[in-house]
């Protein structure tokens, strides 16, 4: 449950974001269902509700609520059963993801981070959430096809066995590398081959290989 207080900032949170980005009823009800405080550092709690990006320790950000309304939005998750995320991070977007989906598989390569996350998932009993310590350009072979994949970190390429784990119809976000930008780029699955459309620039912290535990 999200209590009255947190439901008011939330709920303005979200128009902050609609005044830059509009968004689909549903997605900006999982933006207000979800206490994006619970996913910050104490130290920086009372900027949560600001629409920027903060360190959460490892060297890693949480994106901004702007950019992970604006990746939600661009899976286009309506009617989609199962979404893998490549780097969990903080949680809060596997958090927002998982009122959205049925199933939500989110990896992170590092321990400590995954940790954090699950018991942020497990006091918000957001029980449709599963979590994995691995290097997340691996993938789920276990729990593929999925409906949708996304990448929460930038990335040079993206490896053919996720593309693989992809299901038929499906979409894969992710920020890309593209010279000196990133680019938040749309893959999408159909009859086998990968079509490509660039959507926006963006900034993310890069995806590394191998497992920190």
């Amino acid at each position: 449950m999200t209590d009255k207080v947190t439901l008011i900032k939330t709920t303005r949170m979200s128009e902050e974001i609609v005044k830059k980005f509009p968004l689909h009823p549903t997605i900006k009800n999982a933006i207000i269902q979800t206490n994006r405080e619970v996913f910050v550092p104490l130290a920086m709690r009372h900027n949560a509700y600001r629409l920027d990006a903060l360190p959460i320790g490892a060297q890693q950000f949480i994106s901004s609520p702007l950019t992970v309304a604006k990746m939600t939005q661009y899976l286009s998750p309506e009617g989609c059963d199962s979404v893998l995320e490549i780097g969990c991070g903080s949680g809060y977007q596997a958090a927002v993801l998982s009122r959205l989906f049925r199933r939500v598989f989110t990896i992170e390569r590092i321990e400590s981070l995954l940790l954090e996350a699950k018991e942020r998932f497990r006091h918000l009993k957001l029980g449709n959430i599963h979590t994995r310590t691995d290097d997340g350009q691996n993938g789920w072979e276990q729990y593929a096809p999925f409906d949708r994949i996304l990448f929460s970190a930038s990335a040079r390429i993206i490896p053919q066995k996720l593309f693989d784990q992809l299901r038929e119809g499906g979409i894969l976000i992710a920020p890309m590398e593209r010279g000196r930008e990133q680019i938040i780029t749309r893959f999408t699955k159909r009859g086998g081959k990968i079509m490509e459309d660039a959507l926006e620039v963006c900034d993310f912290v890069p995806i590394l290989d191998g497992v920190v535990r």
